[in-house]
């Protein structure tokens, strides 16, 4: 009951700007602890070692942290406790907010504004966005709200039904730090491999999980179902990531677009491969398609979770 409350929360308040939010303490806290490792080790086996302490020590750190601060109020009083394990649960979903911030882009370009779409999805995505025309546009917008589908929706619901707020706050941990040291560029290659990794395994599931219930809300939602379930089977490893080609390759068979391609990051052309048909020309009606997707999935998710937590 829990999770469901705390899920009408998320589609109520979202992610208010100002609101003290955890992953905001989680971030201070990578990034102090980034600085503590740059000061005393510089070599690439020094910085792989010590990313490696640091990708498993945080998540503990935070597990250890949401899980006191519930035993604490559970002994304090029951009402406490669930108030709090609401609040919780609340911080590690991304549902309203991520269709709130995608959906600037596809304002953006309804009003033909392609600089004000180039700058909201700047805030959203790691490749370079000055240089994006509209179908570039589109395209990343639909591949952010499809791969987040699984790190905003998906797995912090799997993790909150699997083991509760300390776990779903343990995995918004371990994505928090995917995202601010996982990269394969210089800087990172060493410090963030064990993050990176971490996170790969962490999604491992969830993403799959994403590879049925895309393709299932899709059908709610009266696209094209039968061809997300294909192109999933046939695409979904035409990316450079083990999970992220689960959600992206169902929303493209679902609204019949191909995705992945050229991108830049950090000054460099990325040649991607493809996943889904060009059946219809990318437009900004399926940025909104994606977020009618990714709400309807976390429905199912929901629903789901709820429904088999009674039984069990």
């Amino acid at each position: 009951m829990d999770v469901l409350l705390a899920f009408a929360v998320d589609l109520v308040f979202g992610d208010p700007y100002g609101f003290p939010h955890p992953v905001r303490g989680i971030g201070w806290l990578v990034a102090k602890t980034e600085r503590f490792i740059r000061n005393r080790f510089t070599t690439a086996r020094g910085l792989k070692v010590s990313g490696t302490f640091m990708a498993f020590c945080v998540p503990a750190l935070v597990w250890g942290v949401a899980f006191s601060v519930l035993e604490i109020a559970g002994f304090i009083h029951p009402l406490l406790y669930h108030l709090l394990n609401i609040l919780m649960l609340y911080t590690t979903l991304s549902v309203k907010s991520l269709g709130y911030e995608v959906g600037k882009v596809h304002k953006a370009l309804r009003k033909g504004d392609i600089v004000g779409a180039q700058k909201a999805l700047s805030y959203l995505v790691s490749r370079e966005t000055k240089d994006l025309d509209d179908q570039g546009i589109i395209r990343a917008a639909v591949e952010t709200v499809a791969e987040n589908t699984v790190d905003g929706v998906i797995s912090p619901l799997f993790y909150a039904f699997l083991g509760g707020a300390p776990l779903a706050m343990c995995y918004k941990a371990i994505n928090t730090l995917d995202s601010m040291v996982g990269y394969k560029n210089e800087k990172y290659i060493h410090l963030g491999w064990a993050s990176a990794r971490l996170d790969d395994l962490a999604n491992f599931i969830p993403a799959r999980l994403a590879g049925l219930i895309i393709p299932l809300a899709s059908g709610v939602c009266g696209f094209h179902m039968f061809n997300s379930f294909r192109i999933v089977l046939r695409d979904r490893r035409n990316h450079a990531s083990p999970n992220a080609g689960f959600p992206e390759a169902a929303v493209a068979g679902a609204l019949g677009v191909q995705l992945g391609g050229e991108s830049t990051y950090f000054g460099k052309k990325i040649k991607k491969p493809t996943l889904g048909d060009p059946m219809v020309p990318l437009e900004p009606k399926h940025i909104k398609a994606g977020i009618r997707i990714m709400y309807t999935v976390a429905t199912i998710m929901v629903t789901a979770g709820f429904l088999i937590s009674r039984w069990v």
